[in-house]
């Protein structure tokens, strides 16, 4: 069984360009595909491709949006000024004096007028005898409009605009993950800091609001969290009943099951983007997110369809008053605990150099074999002092004494 070729898309790029040019948000984009706005945000990044019906329809879509573009355009277009008539020949004028040529000097976009190059600024009339007035019969050609310049923005300034657009949207999921006011701000502020440290391949990534999310997910349900003793005391709960019951759900299950219910019903990515920011395959993620609501709805049945939890957990992390630091009080805490984390690191280096060396000084140069234990010697006779002598043993002693020591005469040879 073959399968039927895909349906041809325009470009990420051309996608973007026709909805601005439809006029049209994302969430309205998303409610004539009926889909979600994250997934046409994806579809528009690149990161996603659609498949199926969602793709025919979206084709479809982006097929009138490129005839009404194009409809537009023509409209826009003025219709070609219709040729003058042909004047009689006036009579042989005297010739101009010429005129010195001035070299064109950057300067003001005023300057350019008097360029010979790029001629008069556009909508002036042509001077009589210049040279510029256009022959019979030509049409006049279009000028091309400029196209506009994006300013360019320096890396503080590019992050500072990312972390206003969407750190107070992570703190309010990072409340529903750690049901903590206080540790929800902290993740999302060592993850932009993170973010700060690495922002050339943040900056360079297709998602950095999902770069930021996941680094600030993973610091919020981090384990070691508990062993913190500013996290060991609990906070006051919100003050709505339905809430409290909602957090206290939450709260019950699983890190990635919380997780992945955030993600899906919370945030409103799709399956296969949950299971890749959660690091799971499709159905694992699937089969987490059915556990999720079904233990939600076992607590609370009516949450049990999908719309309505949705509005119930914006609602909930819509009421608590969270907020979120200056933009430049995180990229400076950031670069603080950079220094902090170099000089640490430098410090450590050299006393690890010092004692290393100290080491080698202080070290014998030669092998000096060790002292064997001593052992104990067993079966000696011990040592007896001696008696008084008998009469047989000093009479003995009196004949040795009495002797010649030297002993006997010693013998000579003499010859005869």
């Amino acid at each position: 069984m073959t399968r039927s070729p895909a349906t041809p898309l325009p470009p990420p790029k051309a996608r973007r360009r026709l909805r601005e040019g439809a006029a049209l948000t994302q969430t309205q984009l998303a409610s004539r595909v009926n889909v979600t706005r994250a997934t046409i945000r994806a579809w528009e990044s690149g990161r996603t491709a659609p498949r199926g019906r969602k793709r025919e329809a979206y084709a479809r879509l982006l097929k009138t949006l490129a005839e009404e573009d194009a409809a537009r355009s023509t409209r826009s277009t003025p219709p070609p000024e219709p040729a003058p008539a042909p004047a009689p020949a006036p009579a042989p004028a005297p010739a101009p004096e010429p005129t010195p040529v001035i070299e064109p000097v950057s300067g003001p976009a005023s300057d350019t007028a008097s360029d010979p190059v790029s001629g008069p600024e556009e909508g002036s009339e042509p001077e009589p005898g210049s040279g510029l007035e256009p022959e019979s019969g030509s049409e006049p050609e279009p000028v091309p409009e400029p196209a506009p310049e994006h300013p360019v923005l320096t890396p503080a300034q590019a992050f500072d605009a990312l972390y206003e657009f969407s750190a107070p949207a992570l703190v309010r999921q990072a409340y529903l993950l750690t049901g903590r006011r206080e540790l929800a701000r902290e993740s999302v502020e060592r993850a932009f800091q993170t973010a700060w440290e690495r922002w050339p391949e943040v900056a360079r990534d297709r998602d950095p609001v999902g770069w930021v999310r996941a680094a600030a997910y993973e610091f919020a349900l981090s384990p070691w969290q508990r062993f913190r003793p500013r996290h060991r005391q609990p906070e006051p709960p919100p003050a709505d009943p339905g809430d409290r019951t909602l957090l206290n759900a939450l709260l019950r299950l699983g890190p990635q099951h919380r997780r992945t219910l955030v993600l899906y019903d919370g945030v409103g990515l799709d399956l296969p983007e949950t299971a890749a920011e959660t690091e799971a395959s499709t159905p694992a993620a699937a089969n987490r997110l059915l556990h999720a609501r079904e233990t939600v709805a076992g607590r609370l049945p009516a949450l049990a369809d999908s719309r309505v939890l949705h509005q119930r957990l914006t609602e909930l992390a819509s009421a608590e008053r969270l907020w979120a630091a200056k933009p430049t009080g995180v990229r400076k805490g950031g670069e603080r605990r950079t220094r902090f984390r170099t000089r640490a690191a430098i410090a450590f280096t050299v006393a690890l150099i010092g004692a290393t060396a100290l080491t080698v000084r202080t070290a014998p140069t030669h092998y000096e074999p060790a002292v064997s234990p001593g052992v104990a010697v067993r079966g000696v006779p011990p040592r007896v002092a001696p008696g008084s002598l008998s009469e047989a043993e000093r009479e003995l002693r009196q004949k040795l004494r009495d002797r010649l020591q030297d002993g006997p005469e010693r013998l000579e040879p003499r010859l005869e």
